[in-house]
């Protein structure tokens, strides 16, 4: 299975370079992806705060990709601090910037032996090192971690 960061479901939405492959993903019946409940948050709040979408047409989205067989991994104690640990031990505010939301779909994905789908460097980088298999994906820019 795959677990999508935040920014793979908001590329997808957004039209981004990396949406026709997130496309893909979420059309594997077989293998259907999943994201973290906090990923979900990340999502809400990146498209409403940031990109200007209002609060009804990101949750009528996040529904929409819901009922299309997306599952919201709920977050509980071992993977909230399983996620706290990541960022402790590799954040770095110059080197590796990663976020907790990032660390989230990371701990996640290292919990349920899946590979993480992220455009995000840093956390590729931080997923590679945890020994998590990694599907990079394009960046707004169009480049994939390496």
């Amino acid at each position: 299975m795959t677990v999508l960061d935040a920014q793979a479901v908001v590329a997808f939405l957004r039209g981004e370079p990396a949406a026709a492959e997130v496309a893909a993903l979420l059309r594997d019946r077989d293998d259907p992806p999943v994201v973290s409940a906090v990923n979900e948050a990340e999502i809400l709040d990146v498209l409403v705060r940031i990109m200007g979408r209002t609060v009804d047409e990101v949750e009528q989205r996040l529904d929409w990709l819901r009922a299309g067989g997306l599952d919201v991994i709920p977050v509980d104690e071992p993977l909230a601090r399983s996620a706290g640990r990541l960022r402790a031990a590799h954040y770095d505010r110059a080197m590796r910037p990663i976020s907790l939301a990032g660390c989230m779909a990371l701990a996640t994905a290292l919990a349920r032996g899946d590979r993480l789908a992220t455009s995000d460097h840093p956390l590729a980088d931080v997923a590679r090192r945890e020994g998590c298999a990694v599907l990079a994906l394009p960046d707004s820019g169009g480049i994939r971690p390496s």
